[in-house]
Parts: C-alpha cells; sequence; structure tokens
C-alpha cells in the first residue's frame, strides 16, 4: 500500500472534519483499508497527519518556486516565489482548514520551533540567495539569517492574509508584500 492512498484518506478527513477529529480509525476506512495497515505504516494518527502536512505544503511550495522561472534576476525570482507562496499556502483548502478549525495545532510552528516543510523553504531559499549574492541582484549578508527573514515575513502574510484582507484590497497588499521582500534583499 502506497502512502499517498494513506494520505490521501487523511487529507479528505481533515478536510471534512479538521485535524483533531480525525481519527486512525477514520483514515483506514476512507482509505478503504484495515487499521493494521494503516498502523504497519504510522504508529499514530499524529504521524499520518505530520505527513500529509509535509507532503501537502512542500509540494504546494515547490509548484509555487515555478512562478520565478522568467524572472530577469534571482532577486526578482525570490520575490515572485515568495508572493506565490504566500497566495498558494492561504487560498490551500488544507492550510484553511488547519487555521480555521485547529489554529492552535499551528502556533508550536510560529512560537517554538522550525517544522519541516519550513526547514524545506529554508533550503530553497538558502539555495537562491547565495545565487542572488553570485549574479549580484542580493545584497551581501549572512544567507542563514537573510533567509530566516524572509521565511517569517512570508509566513507572516500566508498566515494573516485572509484577515488581513478583510478591510483592505489583497492585490494591493500583495504589492506591497513583494515590494517589502524585493526592498530587504536589494542590494
Amino acid at each position: 500500500m502506497a502512502d499517498d492512498v494513506l494520505l490521501d484518506a487523511a487529507r479528505q478527513c481533515v478536510l471534512a472534519v479538521g485535524v483533531r477529529r480525525t481519527t486512525l480509525a477514520e483514515i483506514a476506512r476512507t482509505a478503504q483499508v484495515s487499521r493494521m495497515t494503516v498502523y504497519r505504516r504510522f504508529p499514530d494518527v499524529r504521524s499520518v497527519l505530520a505527513a500529509l502536512m509535509t507532503r501537502e505544503f512542500s509540494g504546494l511550495l515547490q509548484r509555487a518556486g515555478q512562478a520565478g522561472d522568467d524572472a530577469p534576476h534571482t532577486r526578482a525570482r525570490i520575490v515572485r516565489i515568495a508572493s506565490a507562496s504566500v497566495s498558494a499556502l492561504s487560498g490551500d483548502p488544507l492550510f484553511r482548514t488547519l487555521l480555521d478549525l485547529d489554529p492552535e495545532l499551528v502556533l508550536p510552528y510560529i512560537v517554538e520551533r522550525l517544522g519541516a516543510t519550513q526547514k524545506f523553504s529554508e533550503q530553497v531559499l538558502a539555495k537562491l540567495v547565495e545565487a542572488g549574492h553570485r549574479d549580484g541582484s542580493v545584497r551581501m549578508a549572512q544567507v542563514a539569517v537573510q533567509v530566516r527573514s524572509v521565511l517569517l515575513v512570508v509566513q507572516s502574510f500566508a498566515f494573516s492574509l485572509r484577515p488581513a484582507t478583510a478591510d483592505l484590497d489583497e492585490t494591493a497588499l500583495l504589492a506591497e508584500f513583494r515590494h517589502l521582500v524585493d526592498a530587504a534583499l536589494r542590494p
């Protein structure tokens, strides 16, 4: 049994009832397998859900990375990718469900530790920042600090875009976001 079948079933369950109310039994039922089949791959529901979030959000960010393919230089590529990432995350049904039904589950990734998706994002961004240093489009600074700074800005906008645009135009706010990222990295 491929993990994707189980993760697809977990996704369906989370979208229907939220993270906290998703059970291993319901995942198994949705995947049309026994609970034992799920237990063979994942020790508990938390590990299934962690694998689901990593798969979904890393994949989403990889797709957003294509937004910068035609950029004139690396800094512009970073700005386009960051903007596409904010839009993709804030509009993703799984991300929205997580924030709407189980926001306390996101809190540790904001105030306690970085998760696998955040670390993946930093790895991708580090390569881009280094390329920007080489082509002169990104100001010289400590790569890890620049990367973490951009991650924190992207994360803030992704988590808050919906409430932040309740009384502001989303297009205008995302234009300001792009300006912020560009200005932060400009030599």
